[in-house]
């Protein structure tokens, strides 16, 4: 069972949620917040797998939360949610350790993929947006280059590779594909990738690669 926390403010908007996310079958909801502060302290101690978060809640909001819950639950993949679609709040968003961001009118099989797609670790946001946002809305200063640079240059080639396919948006099964290579071998890679960049999830890497300026597979000098 996937093991989902869900933050809101509005009771009625978390138990519209819970109802949609509990008819998946293979998504159990086992704590709600209605501000950030508890949402962090509810992700520690129930060992959740998906946080579901809005982005305005009294006291501590929805972004806070999210840069806390990576350093005190890690293992926690958090979900932005919110009826606001501004690009800064995306951007900010994946900035903070989100694996994504929806809205609140996503469609209701969709908010169930989406959680089931943040449990296993990947971006929720499909490639085409993923790499609208990094290469429009992610600012880069010389200080930003310079360390992607110098923490990607501890990679092999073949993990520079599968991290310009991240920067793609690519799941493990189109790395593979892309690659010859097995789909678990590819999930090992991004594994090895994310622990050595000291990155939480696949789109923080994808960022981190943007601002080094990642070649595509097979560009390596």
């Amino acid at each position: 069972m996937i093991r989902v926390l869900l933050a809101d403010d509005e009771a009625l908007i978390r138990a519209g949620i819970r109802f949609v996310l509990e008819t998946a079958g293979d998504i159990e909801i086992v704590a709600e917040a209605d501000d950030g502060a508890r949402a962090v302290e509810l992700a520690r101690t129930h060992l959740v797998d998906v946080a579901l978060l809005d982005i305005r809640m009294p006291g501590v909001d929805g972004l806070a939360a999210a840069a806390e819950m990576r350093r005190v639950a890690p293992r926690t993949h958090v979900v932005m949610l919110t009826t606001f679609g501004e690009e800064d709040y995306v951007t900010r968003a994946l900035r903070c350790g989100a694996a994504g961001f929806l809205l609140k009118d996503t469609p209701p099989d969709d908010l169930i993929r989406a959680v089931q797609v943040a449990a296993a670790g990947e971006p929720i946001l499909s490639p085409r947006v993923t790499r609208q946002l990094i290469e429009r809305h992610v600012n880069r200063d010389l200080s930003q280059v310079d360390e992607a640079r110098r923490r990607v240059s501890a990679l092999t080639d073949r993990e520079r590779d599968v991290l310009s396919l991240l920067h793609e948006g690519s799941s493990n099964a189109e790395i593979a594909k892309e690659l010859l290579i097995s789909e678990g071998t590819a999930k090992a890679h991004v594994s090895r990738i994310l622990s050595a960049l000291g990155c939480t999830n696949r789109v923080q890497a994808a960022i981190l690669a943007h601002d080094a300026g990642v070649l595509p597979p097979g560009s390596h000098s």
